[in-house]
């Protein structure tokens, strides 16, 4: 009897042992936190997948919401994680008394800092449409105009016509080519973009064609400042008000055509006295987006 207890002793031991770690090992799974196990799924490369959805900033925000919008891919993302490149349709936005404030040809060192903050003063928010050779050299003033909450557009990288203009494809190559630009300042790139000097006259339907393809919304003017001109401050102003009370019809959309690049000195000295001018009229200020209607 002795021997053969002293033989189940150890064997009974191991039993016990095992039974215990049989019972232990779900719990102690359990114990793990949660989050360790997500983290270790979401570091791993081989769980990500392209994205598959249009992910477009403000597309889809109501009419007269009057918000930016911008796209965190350019074209080319779009075409590689199998994005639709059109924009989705949107109702255009008439409001009662709306004017959009826009300015081409920036960012500017001397202007576009100034008019950043009388709009600010004034808690307008506007729309510049820049060019990629000044954004490359002055980053630091794009971004400051996205950061206070300004809708920015593609106005082409160099503006130069006998480049620009040869066809469609050169066209939307400058418009590619700036969208990155942009996109490596403020990590999105617009959707709405300015043929310099206007579509008129530069665009066949193939320009159209290729705009609507790629997401692209061309964005005109139906009041123009004058300020392309040697015109002063008072003479801008002058310009701004008679096609304005000229034309009540525009009221609903009145898309002002202003500059702040080089040169354009006397626009800033106008715009406070414009902004009190719509202000008085009881406009409200709108930024430029897939909403805002065509200006003619």
């Amino acid at each position: 009897m002795t021997k053969n207890s002293n033989v189940l002793k150890p064997i009974c031991l191991i039993c016990a042992i095992c039974f215990i770690v049989l019972v232990s090992a779900p719990l102690i799974t359990l114990a793990i936190p949660a989050t360790q196990v997500t983290a270790s799924v979401q570091t791993n490369p081989t769980s990500q997948t392209p994205p598959q959805e249009d992910v477009a900033l403000h597309v889809n925000e109501p009419a007269g919401s009057n918000k930016p919008e911008y796209d965190p891919y350019t074209f080319s993302e779009r075409q590689e994680n199998n994005l639709p490149t059109k924009l989705p349709v949107t109702e255009p936005y008439y409001g009662e008394k709306v004017i959009y404030l826009t300015f081409d040809d920036g960012p500017d060192p001397e202007n576009t800092p100034i008019i950043l903050d009388i709009l600010k003063e004034h808690n307008i928010k506007a729309t510049f449409f820049v060019l990629g050779t000044e954004v490359n050299k002055y980053p630091a003033i794009l971004k400051r105009i996205y950061e206070e909450g300004h809708a920015i557009g593609n106005h082409s990288y160099n503006h130069i016509y006998r480049e620009l203009y040869q066809s469609e494809h050169t066209y939307i190559e400058q418009l590619h080519h700036n969208d990155n630009i942009i996109k490596s300042v403020i990590n999105v790139r617009p959707h709405i973009s300015r043929a310099p000097g206007g579509s008129a006259g530069s665009f066949t339907p193939a320009y159209w064609n290729i705009l609507k393809e790629q997401g692209y919304i061309e964005v005109g003017w139906n009041i123009s400042s004058g300020d392309a001109s040697s015109a002063n401050a008072e003479q801008i102003l002058n310009n701004i008000i008679e096609q304005t009370t000229k034309n009540t019809f525009l009221w609903s959309h009145g898309i002002l055509l202003m500059h702040d690049g080089k040169g354009h000195t006397e626009t800033v000295k106008a715009l406070p006295h414009i902004i009190k001018f719509y202000k008085e009229k009881g406009f409200d200020f709108h930024v430029i987006s897939s909403k805002t209607p065509s200006a003619w």
